[in-house]
């Protein structure tokens, strides 16, 4: 018997139907768990669930999430976007969650380099908790401490301390619009890194929502939870809401500088001077971007280095130390800019120097773009630089930015968090390539990065357990979590990668926080209860 066309559009109508009606009862189930644990009406939570009708869907959505290629039509969207005004609120959406078995996303800042914050490829249907208005700061200048909500940009916790104090500061990320909840939790590194180490090296508390719906402080989780928080990635144990973090001090007057070399003046040997040189003193942190920029004859494309920089001290003792150590790099007074640590914080995200540090409370990215990136660490080789810059003028707009990794995070054992790859390397790279249209062919600019990528092979850090990767620059080429399916040794492609040794122990800390695999996305840490203490 053969359909006709009238059947095949019923069939069509009534899957329709079906689709509309389960998420409407996906929304209306949550909100009538939400009330029964509040006793309250419904109608409260009409301005904190933020459902596809909604008008301010869309705008809510694309708020803070900064890579555009998660955000296109053909990606999968949430079903609403809870909005959290307190704890209770989160604790009552993890039960019911849980309870109805809705799948969800936890987003924060909505950095995520892959989108799994607020984008779901392996499961639908979902929702995101969105952390956006929990937004409370309370620094604490006495004992040098700050409870962090983590709904709040990292720049905004800047601002907060420097209203306080000139010579305190915090060693988190350079880029301001990151949420403090999984940059922290995935590591959180910055250009004080050398100095004081990592953000998760700096925290002294915590308070989160477990799969169970409990909220639990250090104490409360025990040591073991605590040390797998602070390092082990976000998503993974718990929705974290607060951080206590430990203030540093830092001069009240600090010194930049941004010096940029092209080919044609000498990059290569320089910047092979900056790589034996790179960790000479502690105060100081300079990083190396790579990127094309059109010669100086206008008849094709060069690359040039550019030498961003932070020294916690004063230009005279700056100039000092460069001219003993790095004398190639020509650093003059007249290059060198003091300023507040906070204003500091503005120039090395890119903001031009006269803007007023007021700017950080926005808490918005700087840039959106489509873009991909991919993470190494190099313990003392480095690839052929000529080749490698040949490469980056065949891409229409990429980045290698080189980071000093030797110094401060070394006193940290691998012990101490889970972020576990200090001692034996000397940088940090990171790779990017970005495009600006969604009309554009991604594909070509995927192409590019994977094979530069494969081409850094020989010269990383692949001894022991394999190649290392940076969690908080995720990368999903490195393998994906089926749904509800992953164990243990396929996710070691990519378990291994960010963790190294601690992967198999963060496991075992996961069968016990999160048996259910509640709190999961691409890449979050899977139970396996084959791998027990």
């Amino acid at each position: 018997m053969v359909s006709s066309p009238s059947s095949y559009l019923l069939i069509i109508v009534l899957l329709l139907l079906v689709l509309l009606t389960t998420s409407a009862s996906i929304e209306e189930n949550f909100i009538q768990c939400l009330s029964s644990y509040f006793s309250s009406n419904p109608k409260q939570f009409s301005t904190i669930i933020i459902t596809r009708k909604n008008e301010s869907f869309m705008s809510t959505l694309n708020s803070t999430a900064q890579n555009l290629r998660y955000l296109t039509p053909s990606m999968p969207k949430p079903e609403f976007i809870f909005t959290p005004l307190n704890e209770s609120h989160v604790q009552a959406a993890v039960i019911c969650s849980k309870k109805l078995d809705v799948h969800m996303r936890i987003r924060s800042g909505g950095h995520d380099y892959e989108g799994v914050s607020y984008v779901s490829e392996i499961e639908t249907p979902f929702i995101i908790i969105d952390l956006a208005k929990l937004r409370t700061i309370n620094v604490n200048i006495t004992d040098n401490s700050a409870w962090v909500q983590a709904g709040v940009t990292i720049g905004e916790v800047y601002y907060r301390i420097s209203e306080k104090s000139t010579v305190h500061g915090f060693p988190g990320g350079i880029c301001t619009s990151i949420g403090v909840g999984g940059h922290i939790a995935g590591g959180g590194f910055g250009a004080m890194v050398r100095k004081y180490g990592l953000a998760a090296d700096n925290v002294l508390d915590a308070k989160l929502v477990d799969a169970n719906g409990r909220l639990l402080d250090r104490e409360a989780m025990g040591e073991i939870p605590f040390w797998a928080i602070r390092g082990g990635g976000s998503g993974n144990f718990g929705i974290i809401l607060w951080w206590k973090i430990k203030l540093v001090p830092v001069p009240e007057t600090v010194t930049v500088f941004t010096v940029t070399k092209t080919v044609e003046q000498g990059a290569e040997d320089i910047f092979l001077a900056w790589k034996d040189v790179a960790s000479i003193d502690n105060d100081l942190f300079i990083r190396v971007i790579f990127q094309p920029v059109s010669a100086a004859n206008k008849t094709g494309r060069t690359v040039s280095t550019s030498y961003n920089a932070l020294f916690l001290g004063d230009a005279s003792r700056l100039l000092k130390i460069m001219q003993h150590d790095f004398p190639k790099l020509g650093l003059t007074e007249k290059d060198c800019l003091k300023m507040s640590w906070i204003k500091s914080v503005l120039y090395l995200a890119g903001y031009p120097n006269d803007t007023n540090p007021d700017v950080l409370l926005q808490g918005k990215p700087i840039f959106k773009n489509y873009f991909k990136g991919k993470s190494d660490f190099f313990p003392f080789s480095t690839p052929p630089i000529q080749e490698l810059f040949a490469r980056l003028v065949e891409e229409d707009n990429p980045l290698i930015i080189w980071n000093p990794w030797a110094g401060g995070i070394t006193y940290f054992p691998n012990s101490v968090t889970p972020f576990s790859y200090g001692f034996e390397n000397l940088y940090l790279v990171e790779y990017l390539t970005l495009w600006h249209n969604a009309s554009e062919d991604g594909s070509k600019h995927l192409d590019w990065i994977r094979n530069i990528y494969k081409y850094m092979t020989p010269y990383t850090n692949t001894q022991n357990l394999g190649r290392i990767a940076y969690v908080n620059y995720r990368d999903l080429d490195l393998g994906v979590n089926k749904k509800n399916a992953t164990n243990f040794t396929e996710a070691a492609a990519w378990g291994i990668s960010y963790y190294q040794e601690n992967f198999k122990k963060l496991v075992k800390i996961k069968n016990k926080m999160d048996p259910e695999n509640v709190f999961r996305h691409e890449q979050s840490i899977p139970p396996d209860l084959s791998i027990m203490a």
